[in-house]
């Protein structure tokens, strides 16, 4: 007869996440690292109480707000490779809906996070209960059921007994190359507090191995007879390469052919900057090497990429006469876009594969291709060092001289991480990648407020390394919350935090689609009614430093190199504050080398759009659809 020990669901469930593991390349991790939690009536009992229960088996970690929770468990596992993760609790009601932007976040970017909100009760003992959305045609929706279409699996635990099949279920999404992101176990107040006899198999230790499924040969053979074929092949280069821990089969195959290689924003990392074959970002973002390649190749090797519209510069990048595309992905949906070729397997055993062929048949690219990225690739890097360069170092900085002042700072130790605003885009075009995990942005969602809660997770998996959340004043305006977390756990972030005085990525674009900055300036009203008087008296640094974050104050470019390396060893969280000239004065970051297509109006009688528009036509009529 088994044996069986009588707990509540939520004591069970907690015993059942301490004994998970995964598993790959004979490297054993442990699969849900710690909780995150902010308790209320729907998980103080349950969850909670289990959390005080089994404190000796599963960590706790104190959040501010739950969709910061959810974000900085989402760096943990990034930066943990998707082989570790947070779990997240909340109460029902707010607590549980603030999950929702997390949950999008990390299923949009295919990162595993296990969500446990509390839910109302199953066995109706009032009926409304608080914070119980009532709906007249159905009895069994709670606002948890918001969770439905941002979670890969999404379960409500009616039953004690129920969560022994759904348990098991949520583990093999969490640990699914193809199909994690957010994980939902809703849970009922009443069932997370209600005993039932469980069977000790439940809390027996189960190993998750994370599978490297190699190519169809058949997939193999096509995949190698393109690439022989191509005069003008790219690799575009996708996060897939990081989750695979692909980058030094990446490289083999690149310097093995002399296939250059471009990078998405997930991607960038894939290959060294100064790694020959590396042309930098690709698309809306990148850099006028690699759009060049682009607009050019007859065979694009997509690697690890979804292929997103900032990557294909909504359909009009890649005009090449007769390209084509070959896309080594280990998801099928993701392998079979722009109509390409299909290699579906693990980006690293079958980027070995194709190297090991091609070597076979002695192939490389005609020399002279290889001397004309070269050459593009030198004078970009001429344009980047120009953008860097600060001829008076006693004025304030540009946000380029700002990513040049860090840049001179860091070593492959550093890890940056960013999201939202005008930042991304001047990263992925002038940032000089030093390590395989070095820049983290999250771009699938750009999900402004992320920065700082994902620096915490990501310093959470690495310890000994300098993390650097970078972050605007729209960013750190929605969410500073978990400042007092690092704080409080003495988690030695590195905030840098820029003050340009509104969304200047917006505004910019705003300007460019017609809409003349309409609504993105921090600044007084004017007696016209916009947003156009002075700007506003706040001080973000005081704000930084009230929650008990060390702050250092930068004017001058002198002062920004002076505050980084200060910022840089100091061993508790500190703050370099730093305004930058805005993007209605001087910006002196390079162009968007590529198109994104932000519709514009039809129809208008101010200048600036109907001017907008006849620019938008022109662009979308280069748009492709590859069949």
């Amino acid at each position: 007869m088994t044996s069986t020990t009588r707990l509540t669901a939520a004591q069970a469930l907690v015993r059942f996440l301490a004994a998970q593991y995964t598993e790959r390349d004979g490297v054993r991790r442990r699969l849900i690292g710690a909780t995150w939690g902010i308790f209320g009536h729907g998980n103080v009992a349950g969850l909670g109480q289990a959390l005080v229960e089994y404190g000796d088996l599963m960590p706790y970690h104190q959040g501010r707000n739950e969709q910061s929770m959810v974000h900085a468990a989402v760096g943990y596992a990034r930066q943990s490779n998707r082989l570790s993760t947070h779990a997240v609790t909340t109460s029902i009601g707010p607590g549980a809906t603030n999950l929702v932007t997390g949950a999008a976040l990390a299923t949009i970017n295919r990162l595993p996070v296990l969500l446990l909100p509390g839910d109302v009760f199953a066995t109706r003992p009032a009926d409304p209960v608080l914070q119980q959305l009532e709906v007249p045609h159905a009895g069994d929706v709670s606002v948890n059921d918001c969770l439905r279409p941002v979670s890969r699996y999404f379960d409500r635990i009616t039953r004690p007994e129920a969560l022994i099949p759904s348990a098991l279920q949520a583990m093999r999404v969490l640990c699914d190359p193809v199909d994690t992101g957010a994980v939902t176990l809703a849970l009922p107040q009443d069932v997370q507090a209600e005993a039932y006899d469980w069977p000790e198999d439940f809390f027996a230790e189960r190993t998750w191995r994370v599978r490297r499924p190699g190519p169809d040969p058949v997939e193999l053979a096509a995949a190698v007879h393109a690439i022989r074929a191509a005069r003008r092949p790219l690799v575009v280069a996708g996060g897939g390469v990081h989750h695979s821990r692909a980058e030094d089969a990446l490289a083999e195959l690149a310097e093995s052919t002399g296939i250059p290689v471009a990078s998405t924003q997930a991607g960038k990392g894939s290959l060294r900057w100064d790694h020959p074959q590396d042309v930098g970002g690709i698309g809306h973002t990148g850099t006028a090497t690699a759009d060049q390649l682009a607009r050019t190749a007859d065979l694009v090797i997509g690697v690890g990429t979804r292929y997103t519209d900032f990557t294909t510069a909504s359909g009009t990048l890649f005009t090449g006469a007769g390209v084509r595309f070959l896309n080594l992905n280990i998801a099928p949906l993701d392998s079979h876009k722009l109509s390409g070729l299909p290699l579906v397997a693990d980006a690293r055993g079958a980027l070995e594969e194709l190297t090991e062929a091609l070597l076979l048949h002695e192939h490389g690219v005609d020399p002279a291709y290889v001397a004309e990225y070269t050459q593009d690739k030198e004078r970009w890097e001429q344009r980047v060092d120009a953008c860097f360069e600060a001829g008076d170092p006693d004025v304030r900085p540009t946000q380029p001289q700002l990513i040049g002042a860090l840049d001179a700072v860091v070593d492959e130790t550093d890890i940056i991480v960013n999201a939202a605003g005008s930042l991304p885009g001047d990263l992925h075009r002038l940032w000089r990648t030093r390590s395989r995990d070095q820049y983290h942005l999250e771009y699938g969602y750009s999900c402004m407020g992320y920065e700082i809660p994902a620096a915490i997770g990501v310093k959470m998996a690495a310890p000994d390394r300098p993390v650097w959340a970078l972050v605007g004043d729209g960013t750190y305006l929605m969410m500073p919350t978990e400042i007092v977390t690092a704080v409080q756990e003495g988690t030695a972030i590195k905030l840098v935090l820029v003050q340009n005085h509104g969304y200047a990525s917006i505004g910019g674009l705003s300007e460019s689609v017609g809409a003349e900055r309409f609504g993105t300036a921090y600044r007084f009203r004017s007696e016209d009614g916009a947003y156009t008087g002075a700007p506003l008296p706040v001080d973000l640094a005081a704000n930084a430093a009230s929650l008990g974050m060390r702050v250092l104050r930068a004017k001058t470019v002198r002062d920004l190199r002076a505050c980084l390396a200060e910022a840089r060893d100091a061993d508790t969280p500190t703050c370099v504050y730093v305004e930058t000239e805005t993007a209605d004065t001087l910006s002196g970051a390079p162009p968007a080398q590529a198109w994104w297509d932000v519709p514009v109006a039809e129809t208008a009688t101010r200048s600036s759009a109907v001017k907008a528009r006849e620019e938008y036509d022109r662009h979308v009529s280069t748009r492709r659809r590859h069949l």
